[in-house]
């Protein structure tokens, strides 16, 4: 055995744990004038990862040092926040710039605290993994040397490009630069690799926004060969053997008027006085192998990402647009799940197979409310549909009764509708259809029925978790709803989905409803994809999956195959070929999610403050959505927010977080209130619009 693998051992069983160069060499008894041989030691040990030094210089595992692993989050002024992995630590550690080692924003790190004025300080030991490769933002060059100023604030340092590998590059351009290098003291080093536009270009700017979150729209050549391949292929008669033939079963599709990748489409009739519920769900695991090249680029991109003027999407277009797609008129295979509902809304008996169908219409959800508002031209257009869009209504009114009887949260939170013509850019008010409901109720209970059918037989899957409200958080949410004057008494500690549900119905009706629904979701947990089922609570359901995208979502895709293997009796083989992966996928698909939400909002912030640019000195009314120290947030019915600077009011004002208020000398704000606002300026930087008061309205 080497001396390295020695004192590796003596680390190991903790000999050596928490100590010092000296206090090491005293125990192994060796001179000091050994002590540099010992340190090259020590320090080759450190850049294997076997040990680490800390700031006191003691040295040990991360466990014998406490240290904290986590990921940094910039601040523009030099210092940052570390936001611990696990569950071990409920709370971020401030760094200062001077504890940081050459740490920056996005980098995963160990950390050690430090104890001073706070017991949140730490100091960071060791860098595991650079957060960045590339970094977006704005170039500009002087005689010396070219520089690119990220656009993400929170990664506080330009990135320094040789003059001679930026010579023919212009000032002022929107840009991505690969980093090269990290000199100890220095800026990172770098080159630029792609040029996005002019700075002053707004098309430029949402495509940095795209760049910055390590999103692509194209796809690699051979992948999309690949997909092509499939798609040429089409559906040979020997692959219909084994599948049920929905094909002269009445099957329609319901989306926005301009969805081109349709995953869903439904089916229903009324037997007996029960519900025969059809959800068929575009097999797309038939033409994306397990490990194939298609597949990996999937689990790569994870999602599907939405923007007002384009789709990033999962898989190429000639899956997720062509031979994937449930198309009207177009025979397409399916995984379809067939669920026997009585009269009250529960599922009797369910089946999952392998299916083609043929769909009859491409609705939307516009033509379903003309429909059921009883229009007369688009009820003559579906006139073979129009009785089973009734019965649609009919039966999506049951279901959301069960749930309301389960205690399921229907939170109603405003998301802005962008639409683009030729020449503007039109954000109506928020409005949401019953259409839209019924899709809901049909997915979701499909997504539970194949969950507690997979979990019944305990087979390797990927759920869809939602754990309840931590105490903190739901305390607070209490004490928000009280100082909004509504009946809050439930436990913090053991809220129930039912708590949540009964608050919202208490304020329906009150103007604050759209802010409470709001506040709400923020004292909730993420919902997340996991391979251990804990529940989702707000769905009130005990077992929950996402079954129903695969074409925009990866866990949809991973469990499409593990379900077929079970219902074509090849248990074992799931087992072995998907027990360990679905951890890997749950991981994966919850990141890339969060990566693609946090583009979808900053790409449609970026639209709000454009048009918004466009009604400076225009008057709305708006709803107080949030306050802080330096003012209070307003929001329109169309769902843009704005922020009213605290220097703009009259008078002087306090900020009483747990009362969610800014209390002033002369007027006071609370969340909720009604008032009267003027767009009287735009940030592009920040992509925020800015207000001023005018007056309080109805509820003064």
């Amino acid at each position: 055995m080497s001396a390295k693998e020695q004192i590796s051992e003596l680390f190991f069983d903790g000999t050596l744990g928490n100590k010092t160069i000296d206090e090491i060499l005293k125990i192994l008894k060796i001179p000091y004038r050994e002590k540099r041989r010992m340190i090259d030691l020590l320090e080759n040990l450190e850049k294997d990862g076997v040990i680490f030094k800390n700031d006191g210089g003691r040295y040990g595992t991360s466990e014998q040092l406490g240290l904290i692993q986590g990921v940094l989050s910039g601040n523009e002024r030099g210092f940052a926040f570390l936001r611990p992995s696990g569950e071990s630590f409920e709370t971020d550690f401030f760094i200062a710039h001077k504890n940081l080692h050459g740490a920056i924003h996005g980098d995963e790190v160990l950390a050690e605290r430090v104890y001073g004025r706070s017991d949140d300080e730490a100091s960071v030991v060791k860098i595991l993994k650079r957060g960045y490769t590339q970094i977006v933002g704005t170039f500009r060059k002087d005689k010396r040397a070219g520089y690119l100023y990220p656009d993400d604030q929170r990664y506080f340092s330009e990135i320094y490009i040789p003059l001679s590998n930026c010579f023919e590059i212009p000032n002022g351009v929107k840009a991505v630069a690969k980093i090269t290098d990290y000199p100890k003291g220095k800026a990172p080093g770098g080159e630029i690799i792609e040029i996005l536009g002019d700075e002053e270009d707004f098309f430029a700017e949402e495509l940095s926004i795209i760049r910055s979150f390590n999103l692509r729209e194209e796809f690699p050549e051979r992948v999309e060969k690949e997909a092509e391949n499939q798609e040429r292929k089409g559906i040979s008669p020997a692959e219909l053997e084994n599948r049920r033939d929905f094909r002269d079963k009445l099957i329609v599709t319901i989306d926005g008027a301009d969805t081109r990748d349709i995953d869903d489409a439904i089916s229903l009739e009324k037997i007996d006085g029960e519900y025969l519920l059809g959800v068929h769900i575009a097999d797309v695991s038939h033409y994306v192998g397990y490990r194939s090249i298609l597949d990996k680029e999937a689990f790569e991109r994870g999602t599907s990402v939405y923007f007002p003027d384009c789709v990033l999407p999962m898989l190429p277009r000639a899956l997720s647009n062509g031979i994937c797609s449930l198309n009207e008129g177009e025979d397409r295979l399916t995984l379809s799940c067939l669920m026997r509902i009585d009269k009250k809304g529960n599922v009797k008996d369910s089946e999952i197979v392998e299916g083609i169908i043929r769909s009859a219409h491409k609705m939307t959800y516009d033509e379903i409310t003309a429909i059921l508002d009883g229009e007369k031209s688009v009820s003559e257009k579906y006139a073979n549909v129009k009785d089973t869009v009734f019965l649609f209504a009919e039966l999506t009114r049951i279901l959301q009764a069960n749930r309301q009887k389960k205690g399921s949260i229907t939170l109603d939170v405003k998301e802005a509708k962008i639409l683009l013509t030729d020449d503007e850019i039109i954000i109506p008010d928020y409005e949401r259809a019953f259409s839209h409901q019924i899709i809901e109720a049909f997915m979701v209970l499909a997504n539970e029925t194949v969950a507690e059918f997979m979990q019944s037989i305990e087979a390797p899957f990927v759920y869809r978790i939602h754990e309840k409200p931590n105490e903190e958080k739901a305390t607070t949410f209490r004490a928000f709803a009280q100082s909004l004057g509504l009946n809050a008494r439930f436990v913090p500690d053991d809220v129930k989905p039912y708590d949540y549900q009964n608050l919202l119905k208490s304020a329906e009706e009150l103007p604050v409803y759209s802010v409470l629904n709001r506040v709400m979701l923020r004292s909730m947990q993420k919902a997340r994809y996991s391979p251990e089922n804990v529940g989702h609570f707000g769905l009130a359901s005990s077992c929950y999956c996402h079954f129903t995208s695969p074409i925009r979502r990866y866990p949809d895709l991973c469990i499409h195959r593990i379900i077929k293997d079970v219902i074509n009796g090849k248990y074992a083989q799931a087992q072995e070929t998907y027990g360990g992966f679905v951890a890997e996928a749950a991981k994966q698909s919850s990141e890339k999610e969060r990566n693609a939400a946090e583009a979808e909002r900053e790409v449609d912030a970026l639209y709000m403050t454009m048009y918004m640019s466009e009604r400076i000195g225009e008057e709305y009314q708006a709803v107080v959505s949030g306050v802080t120290n330096n003012g209070l947030f307003a929001e329109l019915p169309n769902t843009i927010e704005g922020f009213i600077p605290v220097e703009t009011l009259e008078g002087s004002f306090e900020h009483i977080p747990e009362k969610f208020l800014l209390k002033g000398s002369k007027i006071s704000f609370s969340i909720g209130e009604e008032i009267r606002v003027k767009v009287v300026g735009v940030d592009f930087a920040r992509r925020r619009t800015e207000f001023l008061f005018l007056e309080k309205t109805k509820n003064d």
